[in-house]
């Protein structure tokens, strides 16, 4: 520990375990801010720290030292499920403990932490006597990278909260706040990217060009205007800055979950699931949501259903419109929906019985349209009614523009609404139920914590299929969305040709998905007749490829251009890759050299030369070869298209 005994003005370094980062905080008249460099290059010029506390003086100046604690931290964290099995944890740490050098004399820590791959930092306040509870009326966070660095961004507070096209442009045309994970591209070719990590009880930072032309954090607002109500003591999440010298190896940035805490208890009987469901026919207008001569979820489509799951080897099953309040304009009728009562047509135990008697797991559906005040009302015995039916699964949904709580129209990433989807899981938690929610608050690593958080969306799916998805969309999602962990896209269509919601991939794509977008939570999403009559081959695939893995190697891709991935099975020697392209035909060049010293079987579904997205959307060639660690692929990507891998150890 060192002694500073009030020092206001000092510049102190904080270098990462292999020196390549260095971020510097910066004490000068009575201010506090920070820059950071990599390999002794400006990453982020100096930046402004600091809060507008409602009431209360700024706390952002008349500032000064009290003490500084440095350590270094080293070990290497296990995860139950994900992407990768083993997370490196590896930081210098330093702790600035400040103070007011006048009244009210507030005191609050700035902790830094540097790691080899970027930089993280939080807000932690204590609790003192004259200041227990406060209302945060603006964070100052800046984050003042060159204003000529490309961003990729998505708008803030929009009706359709995360689910927009991602759009390239200068940070310096920035008119309105974007979401996290915000990816940018210096003008000298450093990658970064800006997101937070455990975000608990807060609102959810967003991006803005502040009036001095400076990135600043834009935390959502409550109703009330305010940024958030805390009780002291309290930290803010943590302020995340990926760092990265090439797109593809921004792709495996895992800083947010080493900033999450260990598993919050026992959650050994969590398990990754692949599903089908009763929903895609929903979609291309086969069947409706609500009840009537159309309805999907009655009990015997569910059992036809749970028939089609054994056969094709898949073991779960989703059931969307099963309850009451489809009727209607659900999405206005939804503050009178019941999560405990069936539709007339549908049984929900005998469809667990039997479910249950086929090996087969229900995932439930709650959509709750945003109306939490009445989704809270039931919470508890909705989840009890699950519980007792032994459904260990349930989607969510939040449709809704907006969330009403406590009577008023909130932000879904406010600081309530995190607050009620933390409930929702902690409460899942306890019945020993997994999740995967849609219209989500965005990932911020505390999978790691809540292994029971198994999926969300929070971006666009293919449900956007038909026209409002280009090829390019999945090149972006790695680079950006995805930053912030797993995402249930809901692949595996192969009905490309339907004119209700026509397809832009080619088949092979489809399989890359499986691969290339990861999901604790995989829905094998069309129709079961589909895969059945005349799939075979292709369904194998998705039948095979993990949703849990022990590695994952990049390989090669460039943002909203192309992506390619390798990842190694959990449980056996088995490896999958997968690649996606834009509107662009290339081929890729994978080394092998990943691989252990043993032989593989590849089986190769790629793009036919004549393969297109628009024209010729099922030209698949299906290859095998055996292949080992000093082999070689080249593979072809048709426009719009893509590939996916199988490689079997056969030693």
């Amino acid at each position: 520990m060192l002694n500073w005994f009030g020092k206001n003005e000092v510049e102190k370094d904080i270098l990462s375990p292999n020196g390549q980062i260095c971020c510097r905080f910066i004490l000068k008249s009575g201010e506090i801010s920070y820059e950071v460099f990599k390999n002794g290059k400006p990453v982020i010029n100096k930046s402004k720290l600091g809060f507008l506390i409602s009431g209360e003086t700024p706390f952002d100046h008349n500032l000064k030292l009290i003490r500084e604690q440095k350590k270094k931290h080293t070990e290497t964290i296990e995860m139950l499920w994900g992407e990768d099995r083993y997370i490196p944890n590896d930081y210098i740490e330093s702790s600035f403990y400040l103070a007011e050098n006048k009244e009210p004399k507030r005191i609050f820590t700035m902790r830094f932490r540097v790691f080899d791959n970027g930089v993280a930092f939080r807000y932690e306040i204590p609790a003192q006597p004259k200041f227990s509870q406060i209302s945060i009326e603006d964070e100052l966070t800046e984050f003042n990278f060159d204003l000529n660095s490309l961003v990729w961004e998505i708008p803030a507070y929009q009706p359709d909260r995360y689910e927009y096209n991602y759009e390239k442009t200068f940070a310096y045309t920035l008119k309105n706040s974007v979401h996290t994970p915000m990816t940018l591209k210096t003008p000298k070719g450093c990658y970064a990217a800006l997101h937070e990590a455990a975000l608990y009880d807060y609102g959810s930072m967003t991006i803005r060009l502040n009036d001095n032309g400076k990135l600043q954090s834009d935390i959502t607002p409550l109703s009330d205007g305010t940024k958030a109500h805390v009780l002291l003591p309290f930290q803010t999440p943590w302020r995340v800055i990926m760092l990265a010298d090439s797109a593809i190896e921004l792709t495996t940035n895992r800083m947010i979950y080493v900033l999450n805490d260990p598993p919050a208890g026992d959650f050994s009987w969590v398990k990754t699931l692949k599903f089908i469901g009763i929903w895609w026919a929903m979609y291309v207008g086969e069947w409706t949501w609500a009840p009537g001569e159309r309805h999907g979820a009655t009990t015997t489509h569910t059992k036809e259903y749970i028939d089609a799951a054994v056969r094709l080897g898949i073991s779960g099953l989703l059931i969307e419109g099963w309850n009451d309040g489809w009727e209607g304009d659900w999405l206005e009728n939804g503050v009178h929906n019941k999560f405990t009562v069936a539709t007339e047509d549908f049984d929900l135990e005998e469809v667990t019985n039997y479910a249950r008697s086929k090996e087969i797991e229900i995932v439930g559906h709650h959509e709750t349209v945003g109306f939490i005040d009445n989704y809270e009302s039931q919470l508890e015995e909705a989840y009890d009614y699950y519980a007792k039916n032994n459904i260990h699964y349930i989607k969510t949904g939040y449709a809704g523009s907006m969330m009403t709580i406590n009577g008023h129209r909130e932000y879904h990433h406010s600081q309530l609404g995190v607050r009620h989807y933390q409930k929702t899981v902690e409460l899942a938690a306890k019945k020993h139920i997994c999740l995967d929610i849609h219209e989500p608050i965005k990932g911020t690593g505390i999978e790691r914590t809540w292994p029971n958080l198994l999926s969300r969306e929070g971006a666009r799916g293919q449900e956007y299929e038909g026209g409002a998805l280009s090829p390019s969309h999945a090149c972006y999602l790695p680079y950006t969305r995805l930053l912030a962990g797993g995402m249930d896209y809901t692949s595996g269509i192969f009905d490309l040709e339907n004119s209700v919601k026509r397809i832009s991939t080619t088949l092979a794509r489809q399989l890359a998905y499986f691969v290339t977008i990861y999901s604790g939570m995989q829905m094998a999403a069309d129709r079961p007749f589909i895969y059945e009559e005349r799939f075979h081959d292709e369904f194998d695939f998705i039948k095979m490829v993990p949703t849990n893995f022990e590695r994952t190697i990049p390989i090669a891709g460039e943002i909203g251009e192309y992506y390619v991935v390798a990842r190694k099975d959990y449980n056996t020697n088995d490896w999958y890759i997968g690649g996606v392209t834009d509107e662009n035909a290339r081929n890729v060049y994978i080394k092998l050299d990943f691989l252990d010293n043993k032989s593989y079987k590849a089986s190769i579904f790629a793009d036919s030369e004549d393969a297109h997205y628009r024209d010729n959307q099922f030209g698949v060639i299906k290859q095998e070869k055996t292949v080992g660690k000093n082999d070689n692929l080249d593979i072809y990507m048709a426009p719009g298209g893509g590939f996916a891998i199988k490689l079997e150890c056969l030693d």
